[in-house]
């Protein structure tokens, strides 16, 4: 599917970029400033003023016929292409390729206007164009902003080997590219699964009687099975006790809510990474993750992602192009500067959702001495649902926690950082004490004990 998530590639005819679209080469400067040394001699007798004159028409005379050998604008065309998907954090190869059909070799210096978020600096570099041929420069950018982001034209400025005459031209490639979340954690985690399911499939035949409730099939009574369990009309026709035996249930459903208020714009330096990503790039990999592994499994996945009001609702469905629609949606999830409206989530997950589900809610808390709106909603919900509520933690605030302080402001830091952790810790067994089954989990891990958590419910049957 990475293949198909490729921004497509643009290809333009070079135009003029303004209405004197040519200038003066380095040779033609070069030369005319070495026509100077003639005011020495000029200096001392005005005899000289004929051969000053004399070798700047010359220089002139260059640079007009050189400025007539090269070709225009509208006979070179500019191609930019993308090596594949622009994925937050991960590098990606642009290519940029020039071509002309006109008998001359060129030296072209090019400038590609791209974003800020994609290249810290604008990429610029040299390429030279065999007559009648093309040249391509290849370089890497790494997205550091989900969503849609502008991309400009390309500039070029080109001459022959002369040098003394140049042009100046721009290529029309301005184009809007999507950079998607981090797919590479949660393809790895659908592909664990994958394998793993011949393994399951074998264990299947070990699992004690009760373990799920969807029907799987039919075996001879044994000692310890349940007679409950007993299928009379299959031991009528046998003459021989027969056992129904049961797996987990398929084609349930699993909602993701994630929180994209104020507490999520935190960012946290991830060690693969060569910058900071925020707790909500976090949490949209973590919901792709669930979203393939429970893909995987045959469930129903939807979404509901807030702020102030809900950015994207995703309803419950299943497949690639399902899975699709939450890459494309969860791409323009954006983090607010306010607090996110739990209430108005939760009421649009109940509405949507009336049937049992599993709801997984990734958030965190406010530092407030009251007991934070989300603790009450997440208690609301799981009357009706399974609620698996993850908090993402800040790993600044562990570390000054365990910090051995040495200086008076540093010990009350150390004791601030103990009174949150232990509020939080208060919050959650809170939680679990109404039926949540509540957890915190630093960010880097996130992906990975969601994951776990949601294979380790549909192992126990919880749903």
């Amino acid at each position: 599917m990475t293949g198909a998530l490729a921004p497509e590639p643009v290809e333009a005819v070079v135009r003029k970029k303004s209405r004197l679209p040519f200038g003066f080469g380095p040779r033609f400067f070069l030369s005319t400033m070495l026509g100077l040394i003639w005011l020495v001699p000029l200096w001392w007798s005005i005899r000289f003023l004929p051969l000053f004159l004399v070798w700047h028409a010359l220089v002139l005379i260059a640079w007009l016929w050189d400025l007539m050998r090269l070709p225009r604008p509208q006979n070179l065309r500019a191609r930019r292409s993308w090596g594949g998907p622009l994925i937050l954090g991960r590098p990606v190869t642009v290519g940029i390729a020039v071509e002309h059909r006109r008998g001359i070799s060129l030296q072209v210096s090019v400038i590609d206007e791209l974003a800020p978020t994609l290249y810290d600096n604008v990429p610029q570099f040299d390429l030279s164009l065999p007559p009648g041929g093309q040249a391509l420069r290849e370089y890497n950018v790494i997205p550091h902003k989900r969503g849609d982001t502008k991309i400009g034209s390309l500039f070029l400025r080109y001459r022959t080997g002369f040098a003394f005459a140049e042009c100046w031209a721009v290529a029309p490639l301005a184009q809007t590219v999507c950079v998607l979340p981090d797919l590479t954690e949660a393809n790895e985690q659908a592909l664990y699964l994958i394998r793993s399911r011949q393994i399951d499939i074998q264990k299947r035949r070990h699992r004690d009687p009760g373990l799920g409730r969807e029907f799987e099939s039919l075996r001879e009574y044994r000692e310890g099975d349940e007679l409950r369990e007993v299928c009379w009309p299959a031991t009528a026709r046998r003459h021989n006790l027969i056992t129904r035996t049961f797996t987990v249930e398929r084609s349930q459903t699993v909602w993701v809510m994630i929180d994209a208020g104020r507490l999520m714009r935190a960012e946290i330096e991830r060690s693969d990474r060569n910058f900071r990503l925020a707790k909500l790039d976090y949490s949209i990999d973590a919901a792709l993750s669930i979203a393939q592994v429970a893909a995987q499994y045959g469930d129903r996945v939807g979404a509901v992602a807030y702020g102030r009001g809900i950015q994207q609702l995703i309803g419950a469905g299943r497949g690639p192009a399902h899975i699709r629609q939450w890459v494309d949606a969860l791409a323009h999830v954006r983090s607010e500067a306010t607090e996110a409206n739990h209430g108005l989530a939760a009421r649009a997950l109940l509405r949507k959702q009336t049937r049992r589900a599993l709801v997984v809610w990734i958030t965190d808390f406010a530092e407030t001495a009251a007991t934070p709106d989300v603790v009450e909603y997440a208690a609301q919900i799981a009357k009706r649902h399974l609620v698996l509520f993850a908090v993402v933690s800040q790993p600044d605030l562990a570390m000054a926690a365990r910090q051995i302080p040495e200086t008076e402001p540093e010990m009350y830091r150390g004791a601030a950082a103990l009174g949150l952790l232990q509020r939080r810790e208060i919050l959650i067994r809170s939680l679990r004490q109404q039926g949540v089954l509540a957890l915190e989990v630093t960010p880097g891990k996130l992906s990975t004990a969601l994951v776990n958590e949601y294979l380790a419910i549909k192992d126990r049957n919880l749903l």
